[in-house]
């Protein structure tokens, strides 16, 4: 049995309209923001709940019934994961690659990047994908090893304890299925001040604002051609862009 697990709804109306096989699974979560406690998973869908701001029900039908499918499938199922190379991608592969391979199994999975993507764009991930991209995105497949499952598992463990010196270590480890690994390790690092400075995705909102542009929608699009490392969406940026204005 082959499954596509996709990052989030809107790479599914595309994926629609094209001839690959197998069946979709969608991670509906932004695992950058909010909690990430609990010392099961019962707890931690719970944890996550409440950051959403909705109930565990809500929440189950929403986003767990999709993370069930994929603990659930077969134990030779083969899984493809459709996910960017930004910080927001990343963060959500590490956990689904630890959900699939929970326990032994023959499961095979391999990662599917938008490889149509020039350098300079290669934040954007699918965004702007048609379907002449995802099939030949899906032909550049890279399928992962043990070793690329264990990394997945340890990034998963040491982002969730906020161990950012196992991160920095683990950042240096070169993997084919983790191409920009220590990109996107430093840019999560940088999240949080030091000796007083303020954070960098802080740093470069306050930049673009004193510049002189103060609408979101514009400070957004400019702050994203800088950092699209984050991959950050309205919902992470907004509360920051809210603080500065309100100075």
């Amino acid at each position: 049995m082959i499954y596509h697990v996709l990052n989030g709804d809107s790479l599914a109306l595309i994926f629609k309209e094209t001839t690959i096989e197998g069946d979709v699974m969608i991670a509906r979560e932004a695992l950058i923001d909010g909690s990430l406690a609990g010392d099961n998973l019962p707890d931690f869908w719970q944890t996550r709940a409440d950051c959403h701001g909705i109930s565990l029900d809500e929440y189950q039908a929403y986003s767990v019934s999709e993370f069930d499918q994929i603990m659930n499938a077969p134990h030779n199922a083969t899984f493809h994961l459709w996910f960017g190379y930004d910080l927001f991608c990343q963060v959500n592969m590490w956990f689904v690659i630890s959900l699939i391979h929970n326990q032994p199994n023959n499961r095979k999975t391999y990662v599917v990047y938008p490889t149509f993507l020039a350098e300079a764009d290669i934040w954007q991930e699918f965004g702007h994908a048609g379907v002449d991209d995802l099939e030949a995105s899906l032909a550049t497949r890279i399928k992962l090893e043990p070793e690329d499952i264990q990394l997945a598992k340890d990034l998963w463990q040491a982002y969730r304890r906020h161990d950012l010196p196992a991160l920095a270590q683990l950042s240096q480890c070169q993997s084919a299925c983790f191409p920009y690994l220590q990109q996107v390790i430093q840019a999560h690092i940088d999240r949080f001040p030091v000796e007083g400075q303020p954070p960098r995705h802080e740093r470069v909102l306050a930049e673009i604002i004193e510049n002189g542009e103060t609408d979101f929608h514009n400070v957004f699009r400019l702050f994203t051609e800088q950092q699209g490392v984050y991959g950050f969406g309205d919902a992470q940026l907004k509360p920051v862009y809210d603080k500065l204005m309100a100075r």
